[in-house]
């Protein structure tokens, strides 16, 4: 019995574990540290990069955004291996002229770059910058796209889903030991109970019980009774 009980109670548990892993909106977003990726592989024409980010916004998500080298290299892995991307991805990022700087589209800070060797151009207006997936570099270009070929956009997960996934990934793996461990001793303590069972208990119960007198000592008795009635 502990046998079949121990797979049932587990099963439901690793599920909850499992489920609790998970964070992104569905299966086919990539989770990696704390956000997730989704690649619009649909060839779309646009006006212009805004266009290109309205792809991502409508998935309640902004152009990718990289902080890095270790994302940067997730990206690019995940482009050849699973997403079949194009050539040059555009990077959710443009020129700010106000002061002179690249910046992404969802306010992060610009904490990593992996810029290629290019020819200085003083005239960076309407430039934006792209991933070369062939080699994770990145090139300068016109934000001013027709058309592009996919669209790599990139979600944060919530704090406070960070932290209750968290709570709860750690609550399923102290549920799941425990029931095997409780399992476990049950099933020892049924093991032993089957094993004595049938012989010091079933010695135990099913011995009747003794009169102290024997046969003998009960017939002896009888005779003299019965003398005892002959001399009255």
């Amino acid at each position: 019995m502990p046998r079949a009980v121990l797979p049932t109670l587990l099963l439901p548990l690793l599920g909850l574990a499992a489920a609790a892993v998970s964070d992104c909106p569905s299966s086919t977003w990539v989770q990696f540290q704390d956000s997730c990726y989704i690649f619009l592989q649909e060839a779309v024409k646009v006006k212009g990069i805004e266009d290109v980010r309205s792809q991502c916004t409508g998935h309640g998500a902004d152009m990718i955004s990289i902080h890095n080298e270790e994302e940067n290299d997730f990206i690019l892995d995940t482009l050849k291996k699973q997403w079949k991307g194009p050539d040059d991805i555009l990077l959710g990022m443009f020129y700010d002229t106000d002061d002179a700087s690249f910046k992404w589209f969802d306010n992060s800070n610009m904490t990593f770059d992996n810029w290629a060797d290019q020819d200085d151009d003083d005239d960076l207006v309407d430039t934006c910058g792209f991933l070369h997936t062939k080699t994770g570099e990145w090139k300068r270009g016109n934000c001013e796209v027709s058309s592009v070929e996919g669209t790599l956009c990139k979600a944060a997960i919530p704090y406070d889903k960070k932290y209750l996934s968290g709570n709860l990934i750690l609550i399923s793996t102290l549920v799941v030991a425990s029931t095997v461990i409780l399992t476990v001793l049950g099933a020892i303590i049924w093991f032993f109970y089957k094993r004595h069972s049938g012989s010091g208990f079933t010695t135990i119960f099913s011995t009747t019980s003794q009169s102290p007198f024997n046969d003998n000592c009960v017939l002896v008795a009888g005779e003299e009774n019965e003398y005892a009635v002959q001399f009255d």
